[in-house]
């Protein structure tokens, strides 16, 4: 979705994020089942269903260079203070904590798929073990991602134009996410989230970068 930022409306980037993300949460909850626990995953699919439908009712009114300013700052806070979670104190956390990171997940989904990045570090804080956040995470995203693009098929946000390019977003999806779920007990998770997050936040940086000349002219001759 950061990459396609850069060359794509957000109302195609974004369906098409949430149907490649679909698919390779779909393929990683076959590959890998483990720590399903209903009762902490239900606030956060509560305040998910509440968000979706607002990420989606945004996602019409994006205005481009606001929305690669909005995202580029959010993966440029978000991304390193997920790289420091690990270091920082445990909170005790509550249900309603986790329902307003299902919202925050769910509202950012329908704007494109971002689902997992807010429940991801909600769930870090809390001190979760591998498995327990990976199932929370793994679900939520399922669930998020199907309402999400379901959503966009009531909205006629999805066209027929698209469908090829969901043909080719579909197998790309792949072979990345069994590779994934093949390594997923044996990688470090240290090492590899930090090499993620390291990217995506010079992703956040480039696309600060583009869009605020555009933002700055209409600020300055506003």
């Amino acid at each position: 979705m950061t990459l396609w930022a850069w060359t794509l409306e957000p109302r195609l980037a974004a369906p098409l994020a949430v149907f490649g993300a679909l698919t390779g949460q779909l393929i990683a909850a076959v590959s890998v089942r483990r720590g399903f626990d209903l009762g902490r995953l239900a606030p956060f699919i509560a305040g998910g269903l509440a968000g979706v439908p607002l990420g989606i009712f945004i996602l019409p009114r994006l205005d481009i260079p606001l929305f690669k300013g909005l995202l580029g700052l959010l993966l440029v806070v978000m991304c390193p203070l997920m790289a420091l979670a690990p270091r920082l104190p445990h909170v005790r956390g509550s249900r309603l904590g986790d329902a307003l990171a299902g919202a925050a997940g769910g509202a950012m989904g329908g704007l494109g798929g971002f689902t997992g990045v807010v429940p991801t570090l909600w769930c870090t804080l809390r001190g979760f073990d591998k498995d327990a956040q990976r199932a929370v995470i793994q679900n939520f995203n399922l669930s998020m991602l199907a309402v999400a693009f379901v959503g966009y098929l009531a909205a006629g946000l999805v066209t027929r134009d698209m469908l090829p390019l969901f043909g080719i977003v579909a197998p790309a999806m792949l072979i990345p996410s069994l590779l994934g779920a093949r390594l997923y007990a044996a990688i470090s998770d240290t090492g590899f989230r930090q090499v993620v997050l390291g990217l995506l936040t010079l992703s956040g940086v480039a696309l600060l970068v583009a869009a605020a000349p555009v933002l700055w002219q209409r600020w300055a001759g506003g």
